[in-house]
């Protein structure tokens, strides 16, 4: 009987050495609007990758406020319509947060939905209209465009000593929100572009644009480019047409799926970067991490979605309660905080850095320049 008592008490023993941590309450649930499917859905899996990321060192070092953190991914299949169904059904399901959309233009879409829901959503679009329309509820984890279009005028005129300009840009929201910006800022510069020239998302044939860039005399493209497969055939088909001038682009040029798809045409291209991975300690350790579970480099799909749950988790503790307006009160009092994108002073409209990075491929791997900061 001794014996079995032991026996008994020693499995007991071994079975608690091995469960995982006992949380003190429901789980918190943040939804993720996500690129599950469509023509995005690459830039949707790195997205999902980052946030996943996230939760787990969140749920390993005890969650938030003693609570394990889940994530519910709805597939907006990489259109407009159906973002406003997956943000309509992640709200219906009574999630605390919403992460996402990434998209300019998907954000727009959503963003009566979202006013109307009066839940907090951290949002990856980066057209400056966004958080200007009198959505209190709305948090952009990136810098806005005002702030890149900036940066790539002030690189491209005074370190490239470029005056010569062509504007490639989407025609959607980010597209046409970024080349305003960078119009503005040339114009700022005392430069006039030399040519303007939008174009169609998911376009397959970009030769009457490369070559209305060849016979304008440009010595520089500045682009505002939303999907990376756009990017990776615009970058080949300029190259194989002859054009070798300078070209600084938006974050879509140097993410992962753009490099792959172009590989040598997209060598020695300039980006204003919201993340690079030598940008900060923050986004080193992020990388160093990121890199350890997925085996590749993390860029913008992955980082902006994993900053997006640290900032939730940050507001919700300092709320202490997952109350949509106490949670959306702390967001907006958030000063000093460090994090991959930057550091995070929230402005009252939802902004919440503003500051864009200089990178630079070379031969397929992207260098930190530096880091351009501005005031709010």
């Amino acid at each position: 009987m001794k014996t079995a008592i032991v026996r008994l008490l020693a499995a007991c023993s071994l079975a608690a050495s091995v469960v995982p941590p006992v949380f003190a309450a429901e789980p918190i649930v943040f939804g993720l609007v996500d690129e599950v499917t469509g023509p995005q859905a690459e830039a949707g899996v790195l997205t999902a990758q980052g946030a996943k990321l996230a939760i787990e060192e969140i749920n390993a070092a005890g969650g938030i406020m003693g609570r394990q953190v889940e994530l519910r991914i709805e597939d907006n299949q990489s259109a407009n319509p159906t973002t406003v169904l997956a943000y309509t059904k992640l709200i219906e399901a009574g999630v605390v947060a919403v992460i996402g959309p990434l998209r300019s233009t998907q954000v727009q879409a959503a963003s009566p939905t979202i006013a109307k829901s009066k839940v907090p959503a951290v949002i990856g679009g980066s057209d400056p209209s966004l958080t200007r329309v009198n959505n209190p509820w709305i948090f952009r984890v990136r810098p806005n465009d005002l702030y890149s279009s900036k940066v790539m005028a002030e690189y491209g005129v005074k370190e490239l000593k470029k005056r010569k300009w062509a504007i490639v840009h989407s025609t959607d929201t980010f597209g046409s929100g970024g080349k305003n910006a960078l119009v503005d800022a040339l114009k700022a510069q005392g430069i006039e572009p030399v040519l303007i020239q939008g174009y169609t998302n998911n376009s397959q044939d970009f030769t009457p644009t490369v070559l209305q860039i060849k016979s304008s005399g440009a010595d520089i493209i500045g682009s505002y480019m939303t999907n990376a497969p756009d990017v990776g055939i615009f970058a080949r088909q300029l190259r194989q047409l002859g054009v070798q001038i300078d070209w600084i682009g938006s974050t879509s040029v140097v993410t992962e799926t753009a490099m792959k798809l172009a590989g040598e045409a997209l060598w020695g291209v300039h980006s204003i970067a919201d993340f690079a991975t030598e940008a900060n300690d923050e986004a080193r350790g992020f990388t160093k991490r990121y890199k350890a579970k997925y085996g590749l480099e993390p860029d913008l799909f992955s980082a902006w979605s994993y900053g997006g749950v640290y900032l939730l988790k940050n507001a919700i503790e300092k709320a202490k309660s997952t109350d949509p307006e106490a949670v959306r009160n702390a967001m907006l009092s958030i000063r000093g905080l460090k994090g991959v994108e930057g550091t995070y002073n929230f402005e009252p409209n939802g902004d919440g850095v503003h500051g864009y990075n200089v990178v630079r491929n070379e031969k397929g791997k992207i260098v930190f320049i530096k880091h351009i900061e501005f005031d709010q």
